[in-house]
């Protein structure tokens, strides 16, 4: 199973317009689902990033650090693994028979 155009659009729009697509391909190919192989990239990045120093300071230089890009990507791939923004190659539940439940989120709002 190769890669579609929308599945590609959609991995881009994920993981950002520079990525591999030959890597993107071969992992579609092992996994089976556009967003299996957005979480395993993902994944990936994140430990890539764990593994470093979050952050690095030369005194009056310089100072980076990388712990608001892994709290980032934590929330990426908690939106992925809800189902947040839909792949192309999702399954759809069109029977339209009403035996699916739904799910609504509540949210307290803030007080004044």
């Amino acid at each position: 199973m190769a890669l579609t155009p929308a599945v590609t659009a959609w991995l881009k729009g994920e993981l950002g317009p520079t990525v591999n697509l030959t890597d993107l391909d071969t992992r579609y190919q092992r996994l089976g689902t556009a967003r299996a192989v957005a979480l395993e990239v993902l994944r990936e990045r994140l430990a890539a990033l764990r593994a470093q120093p979050a952050t690095v300071n030369v005194s009056g230089v310089v100072s980076v650090g990388t712990a608001e890009n892994i709290k980032a990507y934590e929330r990426q791939i908690a939106a992925l693994e809800n189902g947040d923004n839909p792949a192309p190659d999702d399954p759809l539940d069109g029977s339209g028979s009403g035996s699916t439940l739904g799910l609504l989120r509540l949210h307290e709002r803030p007080r004044r």
